[in-house]
């Protein structure tokens, strides 16, 4: 039984490419980046053409670029770093973010609610967007960072960015965005996004290793570190630097700036509807595409099919060779249906009959016409079964 992976949100594979790029710092270009010898600078010469490439996809300096262990890292250091500093000095602070934001934002955000931070989370519209309005309403004076995600994990509903960061700097605030179901798929020129201060990006969401990640810092931006040690990431991110790994993402970033360039975006985007029209066509009723009237990453596709439990279809589909993801977190054996879902107005029940499937760019028509058929068997299948 050949298997189609179709949960790229969740993790990509390796590019064949990337893996070539990074075999020769396993074993015969060991050095640390951090000694003079001969083997040390070339090991900082990798690391410093991986931070050019990911900074060319970017539209950055690669100076502007930190690297971290993967997107929670960056998310972490981007709210932390900015707010510790007011929060350490007794000041009053307040952040505003999302309600559909990945944990790793959520969870920092209620870390610092511990901490005495005030924080405030904008609800998303039907589709899934966040309004620069909400969050405009939402400002206070000592609002001191606004954090919204550029593209959703589970919908792929694209925000509003530059809007959005407007909002936050004209009330005096910092921007910014977690980025990492974006890169490589949405174009980002941060050159041109002024408003942006910081921006997250996960390597394994790209095609690259899993354990590497950045921090866009936009120049003068102040950051406090989390971790402390030797002067690595010019003292913004202590610890030997992961070489084999950074050399990885930087071809990853490479590629994807290539296939952007020859218009992939466009392509995996007729795939997606290509999957999405022709499951609604064989379903019928009951049917349909949480978020399908906003701007979407083109990969990402959140369906909801009436009478059927997500984790059933999943399974379902996962004996047949298909994977794909119900978009919630099992905890204790209990599923609980998504908090994105739900934040966008949608009922339990629905939330709960919702999957997310994410296209890689190593998905093929073939595939996708053969995941329509066995989509569509699977949810009659299912629909016929008795309620447990």
């Amino acid at each position: 039984m050949a298997r189609m992976y179709m949960d790229a949100n969740a993790t990509t594979p390796l590019l064949p490419e990337v893996v070539a790029a990074m075999n020769p710092y396993w074993m015969e270009q060991f050095g640390n980046a951090s000694s003079i010898h001969q083997a040390g600078q070339g090991a900082r010469a990798a690391v410093e053409q991986a931070r050019e490439s990911v900074a060319r996809l970017l539209g950055c300096t690669p100076a502007e670029l930190i690297f971290t262990s993967g997107g929670t890292e960056s998310d972490n250091l981007a709210i932390f770093g900015v707010l510790q500093p007011f929060v350490d000095a007794g000041e009053k602070v307040h952040m505003i973010t999302s309600a559909i934001e990945h944990n790793a934002i959520l969870n920092t955000a209620e870390a610092l609610r511990k901490r005495g931070v005030e924080v405030t989370l904008i609800p998303p519209t039907l589709g899934g967007l966040i309004d620069p309005e909400a969050v405009r309403a939402a400002m206070q004076p000592h609002t001191k960072l606004v954090t919204i995600m550029l593209a959703n994990n589970e919908t792929g509903v694209v925000q509003p960015i530059a809007e959005l960061a407007a909002v936050a700097h004209a009330g005096g605030a910092l921007f910014h965005t977690d980025a990492i179901q974006a890169a490589g798929k949405v174009t980002i020129d941060l050159k041109k996004l002024q408003d942006i201060d910081l921006l997250s990006l996960s390597g394994h969401k790209m095609y690259a290793p899993k354990g590497t990640g950045i921090l866009y810092l936009r120049k003068k931006t102040a950051l406090a570190p989390m971790l402390f040690g030797g002067q690595h990431e010019r003292g913004r991110r202590p610890g030997t630097e992961n070489v084999p790994g950074i050399v990885g993402l930087g071809k990853a970033a490479d590629l994807a700036w290539e296939w952007m360039a020859e218009g992939g975006p466009a392509e995996l985007g007729a795939l997606r509807d290509r999957l999405e029209q022709g499951v609604i066509a064989r379903v019928g009723s009951g049917v349909g595409v949480n978020g399908a009237g906003s701007p979407r990453a083109a990969n990402t596709t959140n369906m909801f099919f009436e009478g059927v439990e997500a984790e059933a279809l999943v399974i379902a589909l996962d004996l047949k060779g298909v994977a794909i993801s119900g978009g919630s977190a099992c905890m204790s054996g209990a599923t609980k249906p998504s908090h994105v879902l739900l934040s966008m107005g949608m009922g339990e029940v629905r939330a709960r009959g919702s999957v997310r499937i994410s296209l890689s760019r190593l998905n093929t028509p073939e595939e996708i016409d053969l995941a329509i058929g066995l989509i569509a068997d699977a949810v009659v299948r299912l629909r016929s079964m008795p309620a447990a």
